[in-house]
């Protein structure tokens, strides 16, 4: 499950205990400290609360937090909590761009990763010519999976990430891009089958087909910005697939201020047709089939953006129906 903090920060932790007893394993949050609340306060109360979920955002950025700061504070929730958080990272968008920043380099991404796994897993490393690790860190273990789109990003996440975050849940894009990860582990040294893949994706359950597609929106809207870093850097032309490309032709702008929040006001050139490759929408059955359809292409995890107006609805029915119905067909095929 993926969470806004938005306040009261208590509702963000209730819906946390309710996942956790509805089977889920892991709540993410977004990371954006001036749109919401701090989320590294609210995984404490999580942790506290819970026994069994792991925690972390999705995704923080090496630009607005210092990388030793972000280390720290993980390696401090394992110490308390043992080893229940995760890192996702990314170049920045909503948290950087608030501020008029940009999104750092992939460079600056790579390099982050390091020295946040390194000191978060309680080893040494080099950081601006000084040689530090957490004398206090002894349990600490952390892994950093990385979100990314475009070519270079793909690319760095094959070869220095734990764990590969797409956060939209189109099965074609899912399977160039999950490829092109695997690709880059292997051409790096590295088992592609020690990465753990993530896709990420508002997900409703429910029957008002129209009323879905209205509450998911903005979720095209968000994914078109990075969308819109890709043609600006590569070309409409690039070797990444044309049904990601194509539907930002229209776009024009974006406001931060209504981020990821269902009906805002800036994502009507979203189409139906990309809201329902991007979500997964409709009855349980249907929510089933593309899942199984994304655990074929590798897909480990699948992670429920929860921006809309029937968020415990939702919940319900994926710990009633969806996931029992998942790990019964696992369980089936061992």
């Amino acid at each position: 499950m993926v969470l806004q903090t938005n306040p009261p920060a208590w509702r963000t932790v209730q819906l946390a205990e309710l996942a956790e007893a509805h089977g889920f394993e892991y709540v993410w949050t977004f990371d954006s400290h001036l749109l919401w609340q701090e989320p590294y306060v609210i995984y404490s109360q999580i942790l506290s609360r819970t026994n069994r979920v792991v925690v972390g955002p999705m995704v923080t950025n090496p630009a607005t937090r210092d990388w030793t700061v972000t280390a720290s504070v993980f390696a401090t929730l394992n110490e308390m909590f043992g080893n229940r958080t995760v890192c996702g990272i990314g170049r920045g968008d909503s948290a950087v761009r608030v501020t008029n920043g940009k999104p750092t380099t992939v460079r600056d991404m790579r390099e982050a990763t390091h020295v946040i796994r390194e000191l978060a897993n309680c080893r040494a490393v080099e950081y601006h010519g000084s040689t530090i690790r957490f004398p206090w860190a002894s349990t600490s273990e952390l892994e950093v999976w990385i979100a990314a789109y475009g070519p270079l990003a793909l690319k760095a996440a094959g070869e220095v990430g734990d764990g590969f975050i797409l956060q939209l849940a189109d099965v074609d894009i899912a399977r160039w891009m999950i490829e092109a990860v695997r690709t880059a582990a292997s051409n790096a040294g590295r088992d592609p089958d020690t990465l753990t893949f993530c896709v990420a994706a508002p997900a409703y359950v429910g029957t008002d087909v129209a009323h879905m597609r209205d509450q998911s929106r903005w979720f095209g809207g968000m994914v078109g910005n990075h969308v819109a870093d890709i043609v600006a850097k590569y070309g409409a032309d690039s070797s990444v697939p044309h049904a990601l490309t194509d539907y930002i032709k229209a776009r024009e702008g974006y406001d931060y201020n209504e981020h990821g929040r269902a009906g805002n006001t800036h994502t009507a050139f979203v189409p139906d047709e990309i809201v329902d490759r991007f979500c997964l929408l409709g009855t349980p059955d249907e929510h089933i089939a593309k899942l199984h359809e994304l655990k074929a292409l590798g897909v480990d995890q699948f992670s429920v953006y929860l921006q809309h107006d029937n968020k415990e609805e939702t919940l319900r029915a994926y710990g009633e129906t969806i996931i029992p119905a998942l790990r019964d067909a696992v369980t089936a095929r061992s």
